[in-house]
């Protein structure tokens, strides 16, 4: 997609996600950042995975062209990267929710363990203003589990990736 969609535009999509299509999804990834806690955070895409039913992804593509969007600014393979997390479906928490659907979002462990996955700088910085949006939070913060996972990621020969994790471990022990 060319254009990023910002806060307005995304707004509008996930709430026509969850007024217009029946179930249940977990958004993830850029869209929620801005949505959740970065307002001026903008995205390419909706990073949606359907909690139910993967034939809903049809559903999700149809409802991105007749809202004028290319079917491209719905990524519905996030549930490749959500499921392999062990015990992600405890870790959602109710979103938004709308006439047939409801919006699920991952709680602060679950959402960031998807983004050190890669931790590009962009998911580093969203990890960053999470963190800090979750100290004046009631949300628990796992940080014995959050570090762990850290360090089970495989090693890497970029000295920027490097970096980015050292960046977020400090962030994590100076958190609350």
């Amino acid at each position: 997609m060319d254009v990023p969609l910002n806060y307005t535009q995304l707004d509008h999509v996930v709430q026509a996600i969850a007024d217009r299509l029946d179930g249940d999804w977990l958004l993830i990834g850029g869209a929620l950042a801005a949505l959740w806690f970065d307002s001026e955070r903008v995205t390419e895409d909706v990073d949606l995975m359907s909690l139910s039913d993967d034939a809903r992804r049809l559903e999700l593509m149809r409802l991105a062209s007749d809202l004028g969007l290319p079917v491209e600014s719905v990524n519905s393979a996030a549930d490749f990267f959500v499921r392999r997390i062990e015990g992600w479906a405890d870790g959602l928490v109710p979103f938004r929710n709308g006439a047939r659907g409801t919006i699920y979002r991952p709680d602060v462990n679950l959402f960031l363990v998807l983004k050190m996955q890669r931790l590009s700088e962009q998911d580093l910085s969203d990890c960053l203003a999470l963190l800090e949006l979750e100290c004046s939070s009631d949300e628990p913060l796992d940080v014995p589990r959050i570090t762990q996972r850290l360090d089970e990621l495989p090693a890497s020969e970029d000295g920027s990736v490097q970096e980015r994790r050292a960046r977020l471990r400090r962030a994590l022990t100076t958190s609350r």
